[in-house]
């Protein structure tokens, strides 16, 4: 039996076993030609149609593979409510055992779009759930977006299970965070320099802080409120990295700075004990020269 073979074989029984209940006729063959697209991409090692189709192997023409392929995509009937979502959800059941960390990012997929992605993080692995795209040039996609693909992330968390999402400064919106605190999800997020905070009855921009910083300092300001809006309270964290040109701004609603940074700081760094070299700020800001 050839690898290929061997592969799609694996993977569809997979697919058919995690299926909820035993798929039939249209879905069933919709399923099979799902199962031959993953073969082709773990086998081919790329989403290019016609390198999938040199992996898949059902004794067709790569060309005919290729339009079986593209017609599947292309189908309006091809949800992810029923190809996709059941998937992640018996995946999400079984990772939930501990903390689901789940990840945001969007980037360029080309011809002038974007993708916005969520994935969950496993062994060292970040595994996409849910994902959309938009036609758009470069740049960042509105926050109402966001809150959309967390919402419908949310519909196949199981019951009980602590989420802590993380996302760069394009996630700081403050609409954002009050989904994920109403959705009861914990949060990390990377934010701007610029950012407003309102702490101790003192406003200020964030890099006033990063002004007091050398590296490997790190700076938490609990009971804090954020942009013009004055959201929270939350915490703000101003860290600086060793190996790092400049600090880190970070918005979180979890209880701790090394909780929060446990999870945002590199592999290499998540020994460190973040409360033996930081600063937890009690009184107003204030740089000593």
């Amino acid at each position: 039996m050839s690898d290929n073979l061997r592969r799609y074989r694996a993977i569809r029984d997979a697919l058919i076993q995690w299926y909820p209940g035993q798929p039939t006729g249209t879905v069933a063959r919709h399923v099979t030609t799902l199962a031959a697209l993953i073969s082709g991409i773990v086998g081919s090692k790329s989403t290019q149609l016609p390198s999938v189709a040199t992996k898949i192997p059902d004794g067709t023409q790569p060309e005919s593979r290729v339009k079986r392929l593209t017609r599947w995509l292309d189908n309006e009937s091809i949800l992810e409510e029923v190809y996709f979502l059941p998937y992640v959800e018996s995946l999400l059941t079984q990772l939930a055992l501990e903390t689901l960390v789940v990840v945001m990012d969007g980037s360029d997929v080309g011809r002038g779009c974007l993708a916005l992605m969520l994935h969950v993080v496993y062994k060292g692995r970040a595994l996409p759930l849910a994902w959309r795209v938009r036609q758009s040039p470069k740049g960042h996609c509105p926050e109402e977006l966001h809150i959309a693909m967390v919402k419908l992330l949310n519909t196949v968390i199981p019951t009980g299970a602590k989420v802590v999402f993380l996302g760069d400064g394009e996630f700081d919106g403050t609409a954002l965070q009050d989904t994920l605190r109403t959705m009861g999800w914990s949060y990390v997020c990377r934010t701007a320099m610029s950012t407003t905070v309102t702490w101790a009855g003192e406003t200020f921009r964030l890099d006033t802080l990063g002004a007091c910083l050398r590296p490997g300092r790190l700076i938490e300001l609990k009971e804090a409120y954020v942009t013009r809006e004055a959201y929270g309270p939350i915490m703000v964290l101003c860290c600086w990295v060793k190996g790092y040109q400049e600090p880190l701004y970070m918005v979180s609603n979890l209880a701790t700075a090394e909780e929060a940074c446990r999870f945002r700081q590199p592999k290499t760094l998540r020994r460190r004990r973040w409360v033996d070299v930081g600063i937890a700020m009690t009184e107003p800001i204030g740089c000593q020269a």
